[in-house]
């Protein structure tokens, strides 16, 4: 099984707790360093969804969490079928925290950022896939004020916003936060969904 675009190796830690046998792709070598340092024993190589270092029909998945938006998908696609055995999967992974609950679209609104990904998951038609599937799994992580509100601000829109903004956003969240019934009394669940797109080789 592939990791493509694996960051830091957080999707190939709940892969090998399947059980699985995992090949790590990552173009970034300050990620690869990382990645290397959380899974030493797993091969974790140079490369990119459109350029993928591995042979003809070598894998029986491509997995991309949180990636494909990275993609250019026609090339990607064309590249991720050539390395999949035939009846093997593609399958794309996108994280949202899960608006459905009022305090979540409360802490949206209230931070001005809301994540698009898995709304907006889409995988392009490609002649060497079946038709793309798409289910939604809803979870929960356990969270603290702080842990969420420093999350938040490992996104990018929030990374590059100007200093006073951030301060701003961050003085209005922890407010919130700090006073809303199901998030004030120290830890609590973020409830998330997590969309996934899956497509078989023909």
């Amino acid at each position: 099984m592939i990791d493509l675009a694996a960051g830091t190796g957080k999707l190939t830690t709940g892969l090998l707790a399947l059980g699985l046998e995992v090949t790590a792709v990552e173009p970034d070598a300050e990620m690869r360093s990382e990645f290397t340092r959380h899974h030493p024993d797993v091969p974790v190589l140079d490369g990119t969804a459109e350029r993928i270092p591995l042979p003809d029909r070598s894998a029986d998945a491509v997995l991309a969490g949180q990636a494909f938006h990275w993609f250019d998908p026609v090339p990607a696609l064309t590249e991720i079928a050539r390395v999949l055995r035939p009846g093997g999967f593609v399958a794309g992974l996108w994280n949202s925290n899960d608006r459905s609950v009022p305090w979540v679209a409360e802490f949206a609104r209230i931070s001005g950022f809301v994540q698009r990904g898995s709304t907006n998951a889409r995988l392009a038609d490609h002649p060497a896939f079946g038709p793309f599937e798409r289910r939604t799994f809803r979870h929960a992580h356990r969270r603290t004020a702080e842990s969420l509100v420093e999350t938040l601000f490992t996104h990018s829109a929030l990374l590059v916003a100007p200093e006073p903004e951030r301060d701003e956003i961050r003085k209005r969240v922890r407010e919130f936060l700090g006073t809303h019934p199901d998030t004030a009394a120290g830890e609590f669940d973020l409830p998330l969904e997590t969309t996934v797109l899956r497509g078989e080789r023909r």
